[in-house]
C-alpha cells in the first residue's frame, strides 16, 4: 500500500531534492560478457573492481560467493565456513517445516547456538555456477531455417543435452543449456549442487515479516527479511548427501561485510538468479498480461486469501500449516496489482504500438527486410488473438479450479487412472501408485479440509462463471445450472467434502490400496476425482492444444522479432530476458518520486519501526526485546546518528529470483540484502521505467544488529569478515520521541 508522507518524510523528501536526480539502470547482464559490454560503464559509475573480479573461472571471484537457493531464490556466502545468507521469505518454507504449535519458529524465530543445533532440510539445495559458455553454434547445428517450432525444439533439446553432458563428463558437476534472446543464442551453465543445507538462524516474524502484506511491494520498508543457513560438504569439500559426518563447506570466495554504510550515488551491484522477464514483448503480448491474465489471477486470489486469512487468524495450527502457502500466493497477488498499475501509468500498450509503427517503417524501407519481416507483426497479432480466450481459461483452471487444494490433489490421481484405463502392466501401475502414496503424508501435513471446503464454495463459481463457455467442462456446466447463488455453491461444497475419500489422509491411502488391488472404481466413483478429471480432461483436450499451437507460433515469431529489433536498434546494448540464470544488475543508491507530490528518501531506520508499531495488528507487532534495545539505545557498533539503518533503495533492475541477492558496493563488499521492489517498479518485468524502478534492500547493519544484539548469536558475527568503520550516512531530520506500545 502506498502511504501519504508524514511531515517528517516530507522534510526528508525536500532534502532529497538537493541531490542529483538518479535514474535506474536497465539490464540483467550475463557475467560472462561484462568485460565486453559493461566493465567501462560500471567503473565509470563507481566500481573499483574488474570484470574478472566479478566472474572468473581461473580464480575465486564474486560469482563463487553467490548461489541459487533452492529453486527460486538467491543466497550468498558470508563466511569461510559456508555460512549462507538469504531472505526470510526464501527460507520460510524450511522454517515452517521445522515449526509446530509447540515449537513455533515462525513466530518466535530460531537460532542455533552451536553447530549441533543447525537443522537439516531434506531436498534443499545450494547451486554454484562453475562456468558458463556460449554454445549457440553447437546447439543450432543441423537445424534448417524454417523448421517447425516443435521439431526445432526437439533438435535443440537433443543438441543441448549432448553439449551439457560432454561438458561434465568425468566430474561431479551438473550442467544445463538455456536459450537467450528468444532462442537466437544458447548458453551452457556448469554447476556444483550442494545437498546438505542446514538452518542456522531466523528472526521472529515480527522482524522477518514486519509490515506483512500491507508493506509488501512498498516503500518505506522496515522488514528484517533475512535468514541464515550453512552449506555442508563431504570431507573432500564436494557435495554430499546429508550426513552427521559432513563438515562446513569451504568456499572459493565469501563476501566481506561493510560497516561503512551507503549514501546517494554509491555504486550498487546485485548478483543473483532473476526468474523471468519479458522486456521484448509486442503490444499484444503486453495487453494479454494487462487485460486478461493478471486481472483473472488477482480476482481469484483475492477470494482465496480472504478465506485463508480468516482461518489462519482463528487457529495456530492452520496458521502454521498455511503460512508458506499464503506468503507465496499473496506475494504475486500484490505484485500483479502493482504491475497492472505500472503498465497503465506508463501507457505501455500504446508505447509498444508506437514502437511497432516505427519498426514497420524500418521494415518497409528495404526489400530484404520486407521479405524477412514484412508479415511478422500481423502474424503475431493473429496468434495472440487466437490464444486470448485460452489464456483466460488456463488462468481459471490453475487459479480457481485447482486453487481448491482437494481438486489439485485429486488431479494427481489422474495419471494412475489413465494407466489402469490403458491396461498398463501391473508393475507400471504399482510404480505410479507408490509414487503417489509418497506425496500423501506431505500434502496432509499442511492441509485443513474445513478451510479448503470454504475455498471450494468461493472459487468454483468463479471458475464456472468466468471461463469462456466453450472451454468449460460439461460436468461443470451442469453444476453451474444447478447452483445459481452463493448458498447453493456452499451446499455443493459441503456435499463434495462429505462424500469424497480424498479429503483425509486415511481415505486417500485407502484409495491407493484399492487401486493396487485392481479396484479402479474406488477412484473413478469419487466425486472429487470426477470433478478434477473433468477439469483436467477439458484442459488437455480442448484448451491446451489450441493454446500450445498459438504459443509455439508466438515463440517462433518472437524469436524473429527480437532478432529484428537487434538489427534495427544498432545503438542499443541488448541484454537477454531473465530465465533463472546468473545475472548482474548495477546501479546506485537513490530515493525516488513515485507520483506527483510524493518524494521518498533512500533509507529507513529503527525509528520508523517504532513509529509503525501496533500491538493490535499482527503485521506491525514489535518484539519487547527490540523495544528494550531501542529504548536503551543498545545498538553496538551498528548505529549511525543514534539509530540503526534498516533498509535502502537503489536503481538496480531486479525481479523474482533476485530475492536474497547480495547488494555489493564498488569494492566487492556486502552492503545489503535485496528483498523487494517498490510497487511502482513491478512493471519492470515487462517495461522498464528509469524514473520509478527501485529495488529495496535490507541494510546489512540491521542484519548484524539483529543477530548480535537482539538474538545474542554473536558467534555468527565472529565468523563473518567485517570491514570498514560505521559510515556517516546523511543525518536524519530530528525525530520526535516515540512511545512504543507492545503486546505483553
Amino acid at each position: 500500500m502506498i502511504r501519504l508522507l508524514r511531515p517528517l518524510a516530507l522534510l526528508a523528501g525536500l532534502l532529497l531534492t538537493l541531490r542529483p536526480v538518479a535514474f535506474a539502470d536497465e539490464g540483467m547482464w550475463l557475467p560472462l560478457l561484462l568485460k565486453q559490454l559493461n566493465e567501462k560503464d560500471m567503473q565509470k559509475k563507481g566500481l573499483k573492481l574488474s570484470a574478472e573480479d566479478i566472474y572468473s573461472i581461473n580464480k575465486g571471484s564474486l560469482k563463487d560467493a553467490v548461489v541459487q537457493f533452492g529453486g527460486g531464490c538467491t543466497g550468498e556466502i558470508i563466511s569461510d565456513q559456508g555460512l549462507l545468507l538469504t531472505n526470510h521469505h526464501c527460507g520460510y518454507g524450511q522454517i515452517q517445516q521445522h515449526s509446530s504449535v509447540e515449537k513455533d519458529y515462525l513466530t518466535k524465530g530460531y537460532w542455533a547456538m552451536d553447530r549441533s543445533q543447525e537443522l537439516a532440510n531434506p531436498g534443499l539445495t545450494a547451486t554454484f555456477i562453475v562456468r558458463m559458455e556460449d554454445v549457440t553454434k553447437q546447439v543450432l547445428a543441423g537445424i534448417a531455417p524454417g523448421t517447425a517450432e516443435a521439431e526445432r525444439e526437439k533438435q535443440v533439446q537433443a543438441n543441448g543435452q549432448k553439449v551439457a553432458q560432454a561438458a561434465i563428463q568425468g566430474t561431479h558437476y551438473q550442467s544445463f543449456v538455456r536459450p537467450m534472446f528468444g532462442g537466437n543464442e544458447y548458453y551452457l551453465f556448469v554447476t556444483e549442487v550442494f545437498q546438505d543445507v542446514r538452518l542456522v538462524g531466523a528472526p521472529p516474524s515480527s522482524i522477518g515479516k514486519f509490515g506483512g502484506d500491507t508493506d509488501n511491494w512498498a516503500w518505506p520498508r522496515h522488514t528484517g527479511d533475512f535468514s541464515i543457513f550453512r552449506i555442508y560438504a563431504g570431507p573432500d569439500n564436494k557435495p554430499a548427501a546429508y550426513s552427521p559426518q559432513n563438515v562446513p563447506f569451504k568456499p572459493r570466495h565469501h563476501l566481506p561485510i561493510s560497516l561503512a554504510g551507503v549514501k546517494p550515488g554509491d555504486f550498487t551491484l546485485v548478483f543473483g538468479f532473476p526468474g523471468r522477464t519479458n522486456e521484448y514483448l509486442t503490444s499484444w503480448g503486453v495487453d494479454e498480461i494487462y487485460s486478461v491474465d493478471d486481472p483473472a489471477r488477482v480476482k481469484v486470489r483475492t477470494a482465496l486469501l480472504k478465506i485463508w486469512d480468516q482461518d489462519m487468524l482463528a487457529s495456530d495450527k492452520v496458521r502454521i500449516q498455511y503460512a508458506a502457502k499464503y506468503a507465496s500466493i499473496a506475494n504475486y497477488w500484490k505484485k500483479w496489482q502493482g504491475e497492472m498499475r505500472g503498465l497503465k501509468k506508463l501507457d505501455a500498450v500504446q508505447r509498444k504500438r508506437n514502437q511497432e509503427a516505427e519498426f514497420s517503417k524500418w521494415v518497409a524501407a528495404d526489400p530484404g527486410r520486407q521479405a524477412a519481416y514484412g508479415t511478422l507483426l500481423a502474424d503475431l497479432q493473429r496468434n495472440y488473438t487466437q490464444e486470448r480466450d485460452y489464456v483466460l481459461a488456463r488462468a481459471y483452471v490453475s487459479e480457481a479450479a485447482f486453487g481448491v487444494e482437494l481438486l489439485k490433489f485429486a488431479n494427481a490421481f489422474v495419471p494412475v487412472a489413465d494407466l489402469i484405463a490403458a491396461k498398463a502392466p501391473a508393475a507400471e501401475v504399482k510404480a505410479a501408485a507408490d509414487k503417489l502414496r509418497t506425496g500423501i503424508a506431505g500434502f496432509f501435513r499442511n492441509y485443513n479440509a474445513p478451510t479448503d471446503q470454504k475455498v471450494a464454495a468461493a472459487l468454483l463459481p468463479l471458475y464456472a462463471d468466468n471461463t469462456p463457455a466453450a472451454l468449460l467442462p460439461e460436468y461443470v456446466k451442469s453444476l453451474k445450472a444447478q447452483n445459481t447463488n452463493a448458498e447453493s455453491w456452499t451446499r455443493f461444497a459441503a456435499d463434495l467434502f462429505a462424500k469424497t475419500r480424498l479429503a483425509t489422509e486415511a481415505g486417500a491411502n485407502k484409495v491407493v490400496d484399492d487401486l493396487l488391488a485392481g479396484n479402479a472404481a474406488s477412484l473413478t466413483s469419487d466425486p472429487a476425482y470426477q470433478l478434477a478429471s473433468a477439469v483436467q480432461n477439458t484442459l488437455r483436450a480442448q484448451i491446451q492444444p489450441t493454446y500450445q499451437a498459438a504459443a509455439d507460433n508466438i515463440t517462433l515469431l518472437q524469436r524473429s522479432y527480437v532478432a529484428a529489433l537487434r538489427q534495427w536498434q544498432t545503438s542499443r546494448t541488448f541484454y537477454p530476458d531473465a530465465n533463472s540464470t546468473l545475472r548482474v544488475a548495477y546501479g546506485q543508491v537513490a530515493g525516488y518520486q513515485p507520483a506527483d507530490g510524493m518524494r521518498y528518501d533512500y533509507y529507513t531506520t529503527l525509528d520508523g519501526i517504532m513509529e509503525k508499531a501496533d500491538p493490535t495488528n499482527p503485521e506491525f507487532e514489535v518484539s519487547p526485546r527490540l523495544v528494550e534495545l531501542y529504548q536503551k539505545k543498545d545498538y553496538g557498533p551498528y548505529a549511525v546518528n543514534g539509530t540503526v539503518p534498516v533498509a535502502f533503495t537503489a536503481t538496480n533492475h531486479t525481479t523474482g529470483g533476485n530475492s536474497g541477492s547480495p547488494v555489493i558496493n564498488g569494492r566487492g563488499e556486502l552492503i545489503g540484502l535485496n528483498f523487494d521492489r517498490a510497487w511502482e517498479s513491478t512493471m519492470s518485468d515487462i517495461m522498464f521505467d528509469p524514473d520509478r524502478v527501485r529495488n529495496i534492500a535490507m541494510d546489512v547493519r540491521y542484519l548484524l544488529f539483529v543477530v548480535d544484539k537482539f538474538a545474542g548469536a554473536g558467534h555468527l558475527v565472529k565468523e563473518m569478515t567485517l570491514v570498514g568503520t560505521p559510515g556517516e550516512s546523511p543525518k536524519a531530520p530530528a525525530v520526535k520521541k516515540v512511545k512504543v506500545k507492545v503486546k505483553s
